[in-house]
């Protein structure tokens, strides 16, 4: 089997369907999917993570024969079905994830590669550390199906706005001070809690406060966030027409729109509200799963401050590198425009590269192939890969962070 693909791979992946996603063709993972997959779009179905990996809850395909668009073996759509799970394939040619990261993460790629179309807020949620994801997979693996820790990061290709961390601690006063609906839910002894500590309160303690606090307004009941929704609506209402209202405010009415009588409208205020410019990236969590509050409360750091906002690092004049604090993952954004090329220089472990708008080639020394929106390629370790384009091109690429290398080197 390795014989047949000793270079570039096309992938066939995957799309989630969760209803926060946008709808039809309004959906940027709808189109890239279409492309990808050959399947019409569903007007009528929401479309809204398009997932490029070996995570085996939408896991991706290898397509064999692949030069696809302009030869090899098709159907009369152009779209072969001659498909290998890219986890199997990967079994059968480890070289391919170079020593290293194969003996790091077996045949399983470290990360999961997504593109979001969001039409509506996603749930609070968090990911466990290590330890802890191993544990909760162990005991209920039909739930936490991942015993990896899960970090994310976020790349805004669009304006996307985010809840990330909890604000600082005189924000959360002016909150329990201006919002008294948080007071009814969690109790009066609970809020003095908050309001009673100082900079000079250990951080231990200064967590075991709003640890606790969160957890009771997390826990409170449907019937008590129900009725204090309702209150802060109204009172909000009443707002508009006197002075208008903050930027979180206004938030916190949509959201109350798109999830009536959540406990969600409430506690975005204890959030820090992040507006992301295209190509600004946040590190953050966006993986709606099961409502499980006393596991959310309990493994939250309950670190407050603005989150980290990551800035591109330039490696040439079309392509800015994304490189977070973890060893799973970094991100390559290459832009090319009329008559350019590029190249990513030969690293130890894999890559994946997608495809977002226009036309051209990818290249490796003994593969090349022709390349539009919706596709997505697998590089092996160790290839240098060369992009052309004569209209333009835009693409992505996933690989596995330089960090890690940097530190199996030293």
């Amino acid at each position: 089997m390795g014989a047949e693909f000793p270079g570039i791979v096309r992938l066939r992946c995957s799309v989630k369907r969760y209803e926060w996603g946008k709808v039809g063709e309004e959906s940027g993972v709808a189109r890239l999917y279409s492309s990808n997959s050959g399947e019409e779009i569903d007007g009528d179905e929401p479309f809204a993570e398009f997932w490029m990996g070996t995570h085996e809850s939408g896991p991706s395909s290898v397509v064999a024969n692949c030069q696809m668009r302009d030869g090899g073996v098709e159907r009369e759509d152009g779209f072969n079905r001659n498909l290998v799970s890219l986890k199997d394939w990967i079994l059968h040619n480890p070289s391919v994830l170079g020593d290293k990261v194969f003996q790091k993460w077996g045949p399983n790629l470290p990360f999961l590669f997504k593109v979001l179309s969001v039409a509506k807020a996603l749930s609070i949620q968090a990911h466990p550390d290590n330890s802890l994801a191993a544990i909760l997979h162990k005991q209920q693996p039909q739930v936490y199906k991942d015993d990896n820790h899960k970090p994310e990061m976020a790349l805004a290709l669009t304006e996307f706005e985010a809840l990330c961390g909890f604000v600082v601690l005189e924000e959360i006063k002016s909150v329990l001070q201006n919002v008294p609906e948080i007071t009814d839910v969690v109790g009066t002894a609970s809020a003095n809690q908050v309001l009673r500590l100082s900079k000079e309160d250990g951080e231990k303690k200064r967590k075991e406060v709003l640890q606790s606090l969160f957890t009771k307004l997390m826990s409170a009941s449907k019937a008590v966030i129900s009725d204090a929704v309702s209150k802060l609506i109204s009172r909000l209402n009443m707002r508009i027409k006197v002075r208008g209202l903050t930027e979180k405010e206004e938030l916190v009415l949509r959201l109350e729109k798109q999830y009536p009588g959540d406990v969600g409208v409430i506690a975005s205020f204890l959030f820090n509200y992040v507006k992301l410019k295209f190509d600004n990236v946040v590190r953050a969590g966006l993986t709606p799963k099961k409502l499980d509050v006393q596991t959310l409360c309990s493994i939250l750091t309950y670190k407050q401050g603005f989150p980290e906002i990551l800035r591109g690092v330039p490696s040439n004049p079309y392509t800015v590198k994304y490189l977070p604090p973890f060893d799973e993952f970094e991100v390559d954004q290459c832009i090319l425009p009329q008559g350019a090329s590029t190249v990513f220089p030969a690293i130890p472990g894999p890559s994946v590269f997608l495809v977002m708008k226009g036309r051209g080639t990818v290249r490796q020394a003994f593969s090349e192939e022709l390349v539009g929106e919706g596709d997505v390629l697998f590089t092996p370790a160790n290839a240098q890969i060369s992009v052309r384009t004569t209209s333009g091109l835009s693409l992505y690429r996933a690989g596995i962070s330089s960090r890690f290398f940097k530190k199996q080197n030293v």
